[in-house]
């Protein structure tokens, strides 16, 4: 089997920094070293990487994406191909994709859809969720049934959209009572798609079509309502694990951090684009360039009694927030968020970055919002063990998967479509954004896939990973 040896770098963990060098046996990490021993050791490699200045940390874990979702009348354009090359520039080598049971579907054949497009095209390690757009008897015995032989162990529900995936309370009370038999994990995308749906019909009979009204028809109190409700429905199933997903708002961020206090199995994840983006300054911009930035929940007002960026950065801090994801659900702007001309409801939802995560979270670490071990742990280690997949993914340790990122502290990243960006969508999000890092080089089960401003990897490479249940419950 080929030894690479990474020599000369921090490798970094939640816990804490350390001067070891990674020596790694075809896809496995086989020993850490004291720097220099292995020269004092004779080991010998068939590749050496000189990690000199920079941090060696275990690869970034997206939790959270969605390649090739239909949305809307349309699709998310990135590819497990394409989504998973652009993971691999981010530093990113697990994702853990939404597999999608519509209603009136079988869950099997959303799951075997979703293998059928993944299978044989990634370029990073790659797992599942499972939408569960339609509950009733079957799904309910389904979902059992992936936990126990399919390695799906987590199952997102929706209190949005109704008519697409919603689900009734009544629905989603059944699915956590199952969880609590089954152990599995229940995803909730918490905002009240009855309310919003009734002030997104009077804002467009008002004539209010532009992006922007986008978030004015989805306040922040009705995602932390949906919150709340989600944890008391929790609670009366069984404190059954629940984790909230994409999180946007203080209101919603003091219900999650009120249950956690209570020592509930409650957890919660935010995203980039809510620690950083506002509504006045990306989805208020000039014409119709504020639909590149249409997502749900929305961006918030930086005008809001609350500081709901401060907030968030906070909630990282103080673990109230256990993981950083992105939601990846990139659309194009010329003919997909164009829908949504004249009626913002009809933007299809989602924005792109999951090659721009680790990226952008590092970035807080240098403004000092978080911790260098804080940065590893909600963006690599505590995805792995929220979702089943500690210790083989999220550590750099004997046995585990050489997934690794060498990141260099010392050089800079510019952010744009004529830039750093490789996702499949004719704009960036991100443009302009300039990052005091940048990835160096990126190993996926032991292969090189990024080096030297190159990608190496192939199509193909990464395979699917059957997960456990959550680490983290009490």
């Amino acid at each position: 089997m080929t030894r690479t040896l990474i020599k000369n770098g921090t490798v970094v963990s939640p816990t804490g920094r350390h001067d070891f060098d990674v020596l790694i046996e075809g896809e496995t990490i086989l020993a850490l070293l004291e720097r220099g021993k292995s020269d004092s050791l004779s080991i010998t490699a068939d590749k050496v990487i000189d990690a000199k200045g920079k941090y060696v940390i275990p690869g970034g874990i997206d939790v959270h994406t969605h390649m090739e979702l239909p949305f809307g009348g349309t699709a998310a354009v990135d590819t497990f191909e394409t989504g998973t090359i652009a993971a691999a520039w981010g530093g990113v080598t697990t994702i853990v994709d939404m597999a999608l049971q519509r209603y009136g579907e079988n869950v099997h054949e959303g799951l075997a859809e979703w293998h059928r497009k993944a299978g044989g095209n990634c370029a990073v390690d790659y797992a599942f969720h499972q939408i569960i757009g339609g509950v009733d008897e079957q799904s309910l015995k389904d979902m059992t049934y992936l936990v126990d032989h399919e390695g799906v162990t987590s199952f997102k529900l929706f209190m949005a959209y109704p008519g697409v995936f919603y689900s009734d309370d009544g629905q989603i009370l059944r699915a956590m009572q199952t969880a609590s038999e089954n152990g599995a994990t229940i995803m909730m995308h918490a905002e009240n798609g009855i309310a919003i749906d009734v002030l997104v019909q009077q804002h467009i009979a008002r004539g209010d079509t532009d992006p922007k009204y986008h978030s004015y028809s989805r306040p922040s109190l009705l995602e932390g309502e949906a919150t709340n409700r989600a944890i008391v429905l929790s609670k009366v199933a069984g404190n059954v694990p629940l984790y909230i997903v994409h999180m946007s708002a203080s209101e919603a961020l003091n219900a999650l951090a009120e249950a956690r206090h209570e020592g509930l199995n409650v957890f919660g994840e935010t995203c980039p684009q809510y620690l950083y983006m506002t509504l006045e300054d990306h989805l208020a911009r000039p014409g119709f360039e504020g639909a590149k930035f249409v997502c749900s929940p929305p961006i918030r007002s930086k005008h809001d009694k609350h500081d709901h960026h401060g907030d968030l950065w906070k909630g990282l801090r103080m673990n109230e927030l256990a993981i950083v994801s992105t939601d990846h659900c990139p659309f194009c702007y010329k003919d997909q968020k164009e829908l949504g001309i004249g009626n913002f409801s009809k933007i299809p939802n989602g924005m792109g970055g999951v090659e721009h995560r680790m990226e952008l979270i590092y970035q807080g670490v240098v403004q000092g919002e978080l911790s260098l071990e804080r940065w590893v742990e909600t963006c690599s280690t505590t995805p792995a063990r929220m979702f089943g997949m500690y210790p083989q993914k999220g550590v750099i340790a004997p046995g585990s998967d050489a997934d690794i990122l060498v990141w260099d502290p010392n050089k800079k990243t510019k952010i744009g479509i004529n830039d750093k960006h490789h996702m499949n969508m004719d704009h960036s999000s991100w443009e302009g954004t300039v990052i005091d890092g940048k990835v160096d080089t990126v190993l996926s089960r032991g292969m090189v896939v990024i080096e030297n401003d190159k990608y190496t990897g192939r199509k193909g490479h990464g395979k699917f990973i059957k997960r456990g249940l959550c680490q983290y419950l009490n």
